[in-house]
């Protein structure tokens, strides 16, 4: 029936060759160009190979006219649509073109050199001109050139051109040679092919002759013969696009054939109602068609009245085996099928080249957009403790944390204390153990010999309570270092000022005693108050209670806990900033928990001053002034050492070894002053251990107000001191 309809229109037989001349658009069929893939599906697959290629930043080349404008405006709304495509130039190729107007638009295609890729939509004649161009230019190989169909898989626009077109990347309609056209086409003449009404005028063109007077040929060209023969007087080659007429002209056919079917059921050809049907029911028939077309695949149309898109994609390119030539290296039909493996790129680049108007910005950069260019941008660095959420912001990390080595997210700061194998650690660890077995060895050498004369006259109840302290300040310092918890930090505020309060509550109680019995022995013999061992450790007792009080209050305001400090190593360079895992207790309150034992030490050397004038060998005044001066000292360093490194990034290693270091030697220097010399008498001189004589009261101060008295006339001594035999070996209990 299809055949009988053909014959019934009297449809003209094919004669389409790629050596005919172009139709006007008036002159070509409407359903011809709906068989062929509309212009918006080959942009589609043209868009899908830039976005596979990683590019978003390309320019256009049309040829002024229809075909070229429009493929162009249907590109330029699918990568919008698409997005992340930006269009950097978008250039015409002028019907009256000249070789500089090329030159021209090489120009203004190199003001942006980034966009490497360039869309063609251009005749086979603009395309060589726009190679020709890119030579003179010397670019060869800048370019990555996309090419429409009107490119394809042709030589003809690349010729003597071919190293300007390695890379290029071209598509295609699927296509199929037909066989038995050629056979048809080339036993074509000009007596059995009189029913095509453009047959002659191709003739002229194919042949290079003139036929007829009308011809629009030069009148120097030659007169055709009508011996001339296709394809051997004549280059043949089949055109693509014939398998594409066939089905055009079958799809009408098959539209034809479906309307007679459907309104003509009773005839055998056209009946009235068919005359009546009018264009818009044929054009719904014809969409309805769905046939095996000439080359096997089969033809329908979509809701807009087209064909599937179904295109092959060559890239030209050059081997030292076969020669430059078109490989074909995928397909799009509907979706992008690409084998990047194929491809092959000019000046010999092994990877996909860039065309890009940006750089992609770097782990850790975020992208500032240029305005009404969404596909470029800058990169500025997050930096600090930034990190970027996304690519186009940074965002400050949490309190406790730092961005991680690419800023892509956040960590957590690590947490530090101050570790045993630390030497800001092992110097005053070292100095508390040697401190600690020498108090214990003075602590066990008065126990030994407890009853001798030179432990009896040292007040062997302070004396314990003295080194207790001693003992405490040394013991605070592996308090300081341990890891803090709940009950380091409870026993870091219990002992830290305890120790120190407990060896200048003993030495203020000391020499106040000694104070007080000589200003009473100025005035009378009779013996002051509360000067027994027993009175003298209740004012002890009395002295400590205040810190323990203190500490007490402490407790109940504020109690114990730890806490992760993270100002303290808070760097400018997040990689090196640290969390500090410390107790509760600021720097103001060491101060304040230390700040009763310094009033009891600055006491206890205002009362040594007081007493310097008393005999060396009497209770030890001078001793104990000796061992205050030291002290306070010792402490007058300590204050702006450790208020002088609270800005430092070392903060807990120097005031922790500050404080530390300054107990050890205050206890040290009372140990060593007050206790060594006796200890260095009990065991290497036993024989000066011993009581000589006791004097009563009265006599102790009498030679006391003596001595004096004596030591205002020094200078009368060769040697400047006082004799204070008589002072020797007195028992201060009797």
């Amino acid at each position: 029936m299809v055949a009988n309809i053909l014959r019934l229109f009297q449809i003209p037989q094919i004669s389409y060759a790629s050596t005919a001349p172009e139709l006007s658009d008036d002159r070509r069929y409407d359903f011809f160009s709906r068989v062929v893939p509309p212009d918006s599906f080959q942009a589609q697959a043209m868009v899908d190979i830039v976005k596979a290629m990683g590019w978003n930043y390309v320019s256009t080349v049309a040829s002024e006219g229809s075909y070229g404008e429009k493929g162009v405006d249907a590109f330029m709304q699918l990568s919008r649509e698409a997005g992340g495509i930006c269009i950097a130039q978008s250039l015409k190729i002028p019907h009256d073109h000249k070789p500089s107007d090329f030159d021209k638009i090489i120009r203004l295609l190199l003001d942006t050199r980034y966009a490497r890729a360039v869309i063609l939509f251009a005749s086979d004649e603009d395309i060589r001109g726009i190679l020709n161009a890119s030579k003179r230019a010397d670019q060869v190989g800048h370019f990555l050139w996309i090419g429409s169909d009107s490119w394809g898989a042709k030589n003809s626009p690349i010729h003597q051109l071919e190293d300007t077109a390695v890379g290029a990347i071209t598509i295609l309609p699927k296509r199929a040679t037909i066989s038995g056209f050629d056979a048809y086409f080339t036993s074509r003449t000009l007596e059995n092919n009189r029913r095509n009404v453009w047959f002659a005028e191709y003739w002229e063109e194919n042949f290079n002759c003139k036929l007829m007077s009308s011809s629009k040929k030069d009148e120097s060209s030659r007169k055709c013969t009508g011996q001339e023969r296709i394809g051997i007087d004549s280059k043949y080659e089949q055109e693509g696009k014939v398998q594409f007429v066939i089905d055009a002209v079958y799809a009408m056919a098959h539209a034809l054939h479906s309307m007679q079917r459907d309104l003509c059921p009773e005839n055998s050809g056209i009946c009235p109602e068919m005359d009546l049907a009018g264009g818009k029911k044929l054009l719904k028939y014809i969409r309805s068609v769905s046939f095996n077309g000439s080359a096997g695949t089969a033809v329908t149309f979509n809701r807009n009245g087209d064909a599937p898109g179904r295109y092959d994609l060559f890239q030209y390119q050059w081997s030292n085996v076969t020669g430059p030539g078109y490989r074909v290296i995928g397909q799009w039909t509907e979706t992008l099928q690409l084998n990047m493996e194929d491809m092959q790129w000019p000046r010999g680049e092994q990877d996909i080249p860039s065309s890009v108007c940006s750089l992609p910005c770097k782990a850790g950069e975020r992208k500032k957009v240029v305005k009404g260019m969404p596909c470029c941008w800058h990169c500025e660095a997050c930096d600090g403790y930034q990190y970027q959420p996304d690519e186009f912001n940074c965002k400050l990390c949490p309190y406790n944390m730092r961005p991680n080595a690419n800023r892509t997210s956040c960590q957590p700061i690590p947490i530090i204390k101050l570790e045993w194998h630390s030497p800001w650690a092992v110097i005053p660890v070292f100095l508390a153990m040697l401190g600690i077995i020498a108090t214990i060895f003075v602590m066990a050498t008065f126990v030994r010999y407890n009853d001798t004369p030179i432990v009896r006259a040292s007040g062997r109840e302070l004396s314990y309570v003295l080194l207790t302290g001693i003992f405490l300040c040394y013991i605070i310092t592996f308090l300081m270092i341990a890891k803090p918890d709940v009950g380091v930090c409870a026993f870091r505020r219990i002992f830290l000022g305890l120790g120190m309060c407990i060896s200048y509550a003993a030495l203020l109680t000391k020499t106040n005693r000694i104070y007080r019995i000589f200003e009473q022995g100025k005035k009378s013999v009779t013996a002051p108050r509360l000067i027994s061992p027993t009175s003298q450790l209740a004012i002890t007792s009395s002295l400590i209670s205040v810190q323990l009080l203190g500490v007490l209050i402490w407790f109940g305001v504020d109690p114990p806990n730890t806490i992760i400090d993270y100002d303290e190593q808070k760097t400018i360079n997040p990689d090196l900033a640290r969390g500090v895992l410390k107790c509760d207790i600021t720097d103001l309150q060491i101060i304040c928990s230390l700040g009763y034992s310094i009033l009891l030490m600055v006491t206890c050397t205002v009362y040594a001053i007081k007493t310097r004038g008393v005999p060396e060998n009497f209770n030890e005044a001078k001793p104990i002034g000796f061992t205050m001066y030291t002290t306070c000292i010792v402490w007058l360093a300590f204050i702006p050492i450790f208020f002088g490194t609270a800005q430092s990034a070392e903060k807990l290693y120097i005031q922790t070894t500050t404080l530390t270091i300054s107990m050890n030697l205050s206890a040290s220097v009372a140990l060593g002053l007050l206790y060594m010399p006796k200890v260095y008498v009990i065991i290497f001189h036993p024989e000066l251990n011993v009581q000589k004589r006791k004097r009563s009261f009265k006599a102790v101060v009498t030679a006391a107000t003596m001595s004096s008295r004596l030591s205002h006339k020094a200078s009368d001594r060769p040697n400047g001191e006082a004799k204070t035999e008589l002072c020797e070996n007195v028992d201060p209990n009797s």
